[in-house]
């Protein structure tokens, strides 16, 4: 489960930095190609997800919030760092 939220996390990065990229904007068709397939993986990612997953992640990713997302994946915030990202038993349980 861990390396799911870290992947996750690293895709809502990845988007970050595509729409900061400057340089790629150059390249409209390309830059939308790119924000397009990270869209897609972290869609994926999102749907892999076990559940349950904590309220306010599934609101931020179901209204693609991805910045609060990745602040609450994050622990920056309005999320406790313990358990991050997940709700009922998954929560308590070490790394996986």
């Amino acid at each position: 489960m861990e390396k799911m939220i870290v992947d996750l996390a690293a895709a809502l990065r990845e988007r970050l930095a595509i729409i900061r990229d400057q340089e790629s904007r150059r390249d409209a068709q390309a830059h939308l190609a790119r924000l397009q397939a990270v869209s897609e993986k972290i869609d994926r990612l999102q749907a892999a997800l076990p559940q349950p997953i904590d309220p306010r992640l599934a609101h931020y990713l179901q209204r693609r919030s991805y910045d609060k997302a990745l602040e609450f994946l994050e622990g920056r915030g309005d999320s406790p760092r313990r358990g991050v990202g997940l709700s009922g038993p998954e929560a308590n349980r070490p790394g996986d």
